[in-house]
This record gives C-alpha cells, structure tokens and sequence, in this order.
C-alpha cells in the first residue's frame, strides 16, 4: 500500500492533531478495517486510542475488530421523527485520548449537530490536539465528484474539500483489484444476500471499479509529486529527480513542430504516469515571428495526445526553454535540429546548441527533421514602417537640414570639427526620426559632403590634411548609420508591436465570445466584421462540391451568396468557406483573418454537434417512449379492458342465475376497472402534454395548507401524517397542477411506503434562493442511488411488483412540478425509505392570496 507523509516538524505554540487517512479505491476495499488494525497497533504499542465512530454495515469482521478497543458513546440527534446517532465531539475532547478513530470522513451531520460534516468535527478534534485515524472513498473528493458521477452514473452528494485530504499527515491507499472486490460481495462480505446482484450489476461493474482505482492511484501520485516537490523546495534542491517521465518539446511555430510532438509523446508514453509538455518561448518584445495558424494546430496535436500547451516569455529561448524544463523537474528536453545556413551557425548559436550546454543532469534529443535540410531564403524585406508624409518630411530634413546648418555655422565664430559634428548629427537624427533609414543616410552623407568642403582643412575641397579629422569624419559617419538605423527598426518594432497587441485583443475577444456568447457564431461574425472593418462577413456551406453555397450565418450587408462575389474569402474546407465584403485584404490582416475564420468553423462545428446531440436524444426518448407505450397497451391496458369484459359477460349471461352479491362485486370490479382505465388515460395524456410543452399554468398565490389537504383527501385514514408548520409562506403556483403533483407523490409513497407516510414542509434557502420546501416522506425499502433518477423516467416501476399502473406518475409529477416552477428530486429517508424533495417559489408581498381549490386535482 502506497503511502505518503509529511517530514515537516511542527513549531506551533499549541501542538495540533495528526491526521492519518486511508484512502478506499471503492467501498467494500477493507478501509474501516484497516483503520481499525491500525487503532490495535497502537493501542499494542501503548498508545491511548478510541473508537470515537466506526460504521460497521453489518460486516462480522469488522465488527469482531472492536473488540479490545475503547468505544465512545454516540451523540443522538432527532431528524423528523428518527433518531440518528451522530460522533460526539465533546465526548472526544472530554476523555482527550492520543488517537481517535473516526469513520467516514465525507459523512453529512444530521440537521441540529455541531457542525453540518464529519470532516468539520475532525477538525476541532485536530485543533484541540488529538491525533484522527479516519477513512474516505475515493468518489467522496469534491474535485472528482463530476468525474465520478459520469462514469458511474450515481451523483455523490456528500464530499469532502480536497485541502482537507491535502493537509493529512498521512494517506494510504487501501486497494483491490476489481475481481478480487467482485468476490468480497459476491460472498456476502460486503452486502446483504438480497443486495449482492443489484450491486454487481449497477456500481460494482468492473469497469467503474477499474476507473475508480485508476483515479485512486493517478490523485496519491499527484500528493506524492506534490510532497517531492515541496521537499526538492525546503532542501534547496535544483537539480532535476526524474521520479516519472517528464518529457518537454520546443515548439517554433515551424513545419517540423508535429514530427518534434509526436516523437515526445512516444517518449513520454513509454513510462506509467509520463508527462508531455509542450513549450512556445515567446520574444519579450511581443512581437509575432511564427505562424500563429501553425502554432495552433500544434497545440491541437499535444491536447488530442494527452500533453498540455504551455506559453513562456523570454528573450533567450534556450534559457527560458530549461528554466521551464527544471520548473517542472523534467527528465527530457525534444528539441529539432537547427534550420540555419552553415555560415549563419558560425556567428549565431541554435537552441539546440543552448539547451545541450546548460541542460546539466537533464537529457537532450535534438530530433533530425525534413526541414532541416531545406535553404531558407533571404527574409523579404519589410514595408515601410512609417507613413508617406513622415517619409517626405524626412527627405526635406536630410536635404535641407544640412544646409541650413551650414549656413548657422558660417554665420557664427568658427568652433572646432568635433562641434560641427554634433550639431550636423543632430539633423542625422532628426532625418531618422521623421523618414526612417534612407532619409538619414542621405542626410549623413551631405552632413559629411559639406563638413568636408566648409569645415575640414583645406577648405573647399574635398580632402583631409589631419588625419584626426579624417577619423572624426568616419566616427559621424558611422554613428549616423547606427542611430538611423536603430530608429528605423524600433518604429518597425513599434508598428509591429501595436498590430501584435491589437490581433491578440482581437483573438482574446473572439475566444471569449465563442465560449461565453449566448449565439457564439452571430458575435463572432460581428466580431469579425468590426475587427476588419469590412461591410459584411457570411459563413458559407454546401452539402457537397458539386451543390451550391448557401448562407449558413451572416452579418452586415450586403451579404455574399457566393465566394466569387467577397473581396477577401478563406476556404475552410470544400464544404465550408468564410468570405467578407467591403475591401481587399493585405497579407497580414489575411493571415490573421484565417485564424477568425479556424476558431468560426470550431463554433460552428460545435454548434452542429450540439444539433445533432439533442436530435439522437430527441429521437431515443422518442423511441424509449413508444416502445414502453406499445408494452403498456399491451399489457397493462388489456387488464382492466379484460377484467371488465369478462364481468360484464358474466352480468349479461342469461342462463346463469347470480345471487345479488355477486352481482354487486361484479358491478364494483366493472367500476373499479374503468376507474383504472380513466386513471392509465389520464395519465398518458398528462404526459403527452408534458412532453409537448403544452402545460401552461395560471400562477396565483395560494397557501400551501389548501393544496396538501386536498392532495391526501382521497387516501385512508391513518395512512398520511401531514405536518405543516404555523407561518408557512404561501407560493406562487397553479393550485390544480401543484395538486396533482402532490397527489401522485403521495399516491406513490403509500404505495411503496410502508404504513406511515409524512408530509412536512419547510421555508429554507437553496442556491441562494429562498425557496419553500415540501417533503413526502416514506420509510419502506427506498431506492439506490442509481435508480433515484430513474424513477421520474417513464414506464418505469422500480420495486412495484403490483399491475395497476403504467409507472407514470413521477415522470407526469415532475413535469408538472417542473411547469409551474418547482423541482422535484428523490433522497434517501434516515433510517430507510425514500423521500420526494419538491421545492416551490413563495410568492411575492405583494401578490394576493387565492384559495386553493376545494374539489379533487385537475
């Protein structure tokens, strides 16, 4: 059995509590007991131990462990009626042993203890200073409670935090292998005779047992890492453990991106537990130098093979890429071969060079790639960073700058050259800032033209006598073409910058709106529309290549019913094309545009599946109904039709002499028979119009007294308690329909229920909603958790072994509940049994009261 601990002494004035865990892969894995074994050891070590609460199930064997050991007095709670018996904290901090055991960390208080969670209590026993041995289930997590709940199907409403498990100074996997757990209840040692085959064929299915343990094991690995990692940190540790298989890729943004990610993923996987990791260094100035397209569908590729995408920011990227690679205590580094020229190698170091010198302890695989062998061309030159009248004004300054300081110059008393110099750098300047480079090399060369002639010895002409000057003159000329030059890239880097800044706004923009957007593809085509600033943006679609495009969303006008009609157009694929109308498009604003148009298809893709999704559920349901519905006809129609024909053949025979009290049940099977019949119609009408959406309740306030009374008028006597408390608020609802559903529910709970059934009622606040709550009540043999939700499925008689009804009466009950307003969910009843939650709105203070009515439901 794995297990962790903490190695950290505790300097805290007032010493608290260990806490000891142990984790159950699934129930059934021998947690208790083995919490209990350890409670023996203890105690044979001298160790004060007690048994604060321990949930025996009825297992001998668990049961037989208590003997020897301290066992605390329960606290009795009373709950509607039951008495439950709770942990008692204050008995536990009264006797203050060493060591408690306390069962069941994830286990719900009932209402009116201390604290509404076991783990709640566990924690006041840490706090006062008192060592906890407990247990929990690896589906009673909180962050696994919606993995836990698709894969098994069951929804675990008592959860305990994750921090809380974190902060245990030990945990201990108590494992299983599925057919070994299969056996246990199999042979009775987990369950009842008579619950061995529903809990085989439900939960206890190998598959969700294997998927459970796999959570089990993959969440103590993680606390493991966690507790390497936090020793690595309090050690000083630097140096990379490669405990598991961490495996990080250097992306590009090049073509060979995919052959790198699909050879690290091959690494990766050789190992239980392995780890890609996908990294894109990002220059600090902001600047886009890859494919933006590109990098996507590379992080498309690490997502589907299981890694994760990162982004890091840095202007070496060697060094980010190890800095990233130690932070995540990486045991290999996948980078590609280096793409440059032979002679670029010579003065410039690839990053496989980089990673290779500074990866110390960490391996290298520099991965040989097509791309490698390919000549990469010179890079094209740039536009022009800056606009057409910055560029006129800097030829004006470069060409008569120079004059105009010429003339200053000989104007005033003769300063010596490096003087002259560094005003005339002045209009160098001046020149790079307002043109760019080519205004200011051509200021720089009439600067040095007219130094030469005016300035340099001899004068007016074009020699040097001192060769000091010469030097001077060089100097000027050099610096001239370094600062021209500098400004001419940084305004490059500026345009650049800004367009990086404003794309990436956008694309933030577009991505929120696909996910957050009521119609994610109409703002998205907004989006787009505003972004390019265009007229018009239409997503076009054809069935196949040889049909015609139709408009599938559209914004602006006019909209384009044909690519060849757009300014600018990116074909998606043959079937799906997104255009725009209004300009023509330059080669950026193109290659940004393709990128719209990758994560527009996605929505609309998702859109379609989404479609397609609720039409198969549609149609299922669909069919799931009218098979049941053809069942029912067959079967539970032709009952009372042939219990009514038979009786009233039996009435009309003429040659058969009956006593009158035959006659009499004869009439009564014939009433009671179609009563049955009208019962079994009405109840597939109600729910032909639930399922139609054609209820449409008149909402008016009512007091909830009213609708109950009339609900239970038609049961026994003796057979329905109802207890409504004094001050109830009244709700808003449709009284004849809130009836209905009150009556079925109860109907149900008598049926199934046992001898007493409680109707009672509550004002709470659920959801941060106050809401008005109506509790059925019964305490027969309830349901398990996976069939609660099946219950309000139509057709469906879970328990009911009788053949009076069709099983639509919860499925109609929450329709209706659902029409005017309410929920309606099944629980477990303390003690045993099932109890129907029906939450209802109260109504408003200034709506009017309206009696309920008096007669039976609509």
């Amino acid at each position: 059995m794995p297990q962790t601990g903490r190695v950290e002494p505790r300097r805290d004035e007032k010493r608290r509590g260990r806490l000891r865990v142990f984790l159950g892969a699934a129930p059934g894995v021998g947690k208790t007991f083995a919490a209990l074994d350890e409670a023996h050891r203890r105690r044979r070590r001298g160790t004060d131990v007690v048994v604060g609460l321990v949930e025996c199930h009825g297992r001998e064997r668990t049961e037989a462990l208590l003997a020897g050991l301290e066992v605390l007095p329960r606290r009795t709670v009373e709950h509607r009626g039951l008495a439950v018996a709770e942990l008692d904290v204050e008995a536990v901090l009264r006797r203050r042993p060493e060591v408690v055991v306390v069962d069941e960390l994830a286990h719900t208080n009932a209402p009116g203890s201390k604290h509404p969670k076991r783990w709640q209590d566990v924690e006041e026993i840490l706090a006062a200073g008192v060592d906890v041995v407990s247990t929990v289930n690896i589906q009673h997590l909180e962050s696994l409670n919606d993995v836990v709940e698709h894969i098994t199907g069951i929804e675990q409403r008592e959860t305990v935090p994750d921090a809380v498990l974190r902060s245990a100074d030990q945990v201990q996997l108590v494992d299983m292998t599925p057919e070994a757990l299969q056996r246990r209840i199999s042979h009775g040692n987990v369950y009842a005779g008579d619950r061995v085959d529903a809990a085989l064929s439900n939960y206890f299915r190998t598959g969700n047992l294997t998927a459970l343990r796999e959570l089990a094991l993959l969440w103590l690995a993680d606390r493991v890492d966690e507790g390497l990692e936090r020793y690595r940190a309090q050690q000083g540790i630097d140096a990379t453990w490669p405990a598991r298989e961490r495996v990080v890729v250097a992306l590009t943004g090049g073509a060979e991106g995919a052959t790198l990610v699909r050879r690290a993923a091959r690494l990766a996987g050789r190992g239980a537990g392995g780890e890609l990791h996908a990294v894109h260094v990002a220059r600090g100035d902001g600047l886009l130098r890859t494919s933006p397209v590109r990098l996507a569908e590379q992080r498309e590729l690490v997502e589907t093979l299981g890694g994760t995408y990162h982004q890091v920011v840095g202007d070496d990227v060697a060094t980010s890429l190890l800095e990233f690679a130690r932070g995540v205590n990486a045991s290999q580094i996948v980078v590609g071969a280096s793409r440059h020229r032979r002679l670029a190698s010579l003065f410039r170091r690839s990053v496989g060079d980089g990673v290779v010198r500074g990866a110390g302890a960490v391996d290298v695989l520099v991965v040989t790639h097509e791309e490698q062998a390919r000549r990469s061309g010179l890079p094209r030159p740039a536009r022009a960073a800056l606009s057409g009248t910055r560029r006129v004004l800097g030829w004006l300054v470069a060409l008569l700058g120079p004059l105009l300081v010429t003339g200053v110059l000989l104007a005033i008393p003769h300063q010596d050259l490096s003087t002259d110099l560094m005003v005339f750098l002045v209009v160098v300047v001046g020149a790079a800032l307002a043109g760019g480079v080519l205004p200011a090399l051509a200021a720089a060369l009439v600067a040095g033209l007219a130094v030469n002639w005016f300035f340099t010895e001899p004068l007016h002409r074009f020699t040097i006598a001192q060769p000091a000057n010469a030097v001077a003159l060089a100097v000027f000329l050099l610096v001239a073409l370094a600062v021209s030059s500098t400004v001419d890239t940084a305004a490059r880097r500026t345009r650049d910058a800004a367009r990086s800044r404003a794309e990436s706004e956008a694309l933030s923009v577009l991505t929120r709106t696909a996910l957050l957007a009521a119609d994610p593809l109409a703002e998205a085509l907004r989006h787009t529309r505003e972004t390019f600033a265009v007229d018009s943006v239409t997503l076009l679609e054809r069935s196949d290549v040889r049909a015609p495009w139709a408009v599938a969303a559209a914004t602006g006008a006019p909209v384009c019913t044909r690519p060849a009609d757009a300014d600018a157009e990116v074909v998606l694929d043959d079937l799906t094309c997104l255009v725009l109308r209004g300009r023509l498009l330059g080669a950026g604003d193109r290659r940004v545009l393709e990128v719209f148009a990758t994560q527009i298809a996605a929505v609309r893709q998702k859109q379609r599946l989404r479609a397609e999704a609720a039409q198969v559920r549609r149609l299922e349901e669909g069919e799931a109904v009218r098979g049941a519905l053809l069942t029912a006809v067959s079967h539970d129609l032709r009952t009372p039709l042939a219990t009514l024909k038979a009786s009233l053949d039996s009435l009309r025979a003429k040659d058969i002499d009956l006593p009158e009290e035959i006659r009499d049940e004869l009439l009564a099977e014939v009433g009671n028979s179609a009563d049955r019949l009208q019962g079994l119609i009405d109840d597939l009408l109600d729910l032909t119009r639930v399922r139609s959406g054609t209820v449409e309740p008149l909402l008016v306030v009512v007091d909830l007294e009213d609708v109950v009374a009339g609900a239970v008028r038609d049961v026994g006597p003796g057979r329905v308690v109802v207890d409504l408390p004094p001050g109830l608020p009244p709700v808003s609802t449709d009284p004849g329909l809130l009836q209905r559903v009150v009556a079925n529910l109860v109907q149900n709970a008598v049926r199934h229920g046992g001898t007493r059934v409680e109707v009672v009622a509550s004002s709470s606040t659920d959801d941060a909603r106050r809401v008005v709550r109506l509790l059925v009540v019964d305490h027969g043999p309830g349901l398990p958790d996976a069939a609660k939700e099946r219950a309000f499925t139509p057709f469906q008689r879970l328990g009911d072994r009788s053949t009076a009804g069709l099983g639509l009466g919860l499925a109609v009950a929450r329709g209706l509940a659902e029409a005017v307003g309410g929920r309606l969910e099944a629980q477990d009843t303390p003690g045993g049994g099932l109890t129907m939650v029906l939450d209802l709105p109260p109504a408003g203070h200034a709506q009017a009261l309206v009696p309920a009515p008096g007669g039976s439901p609509a």
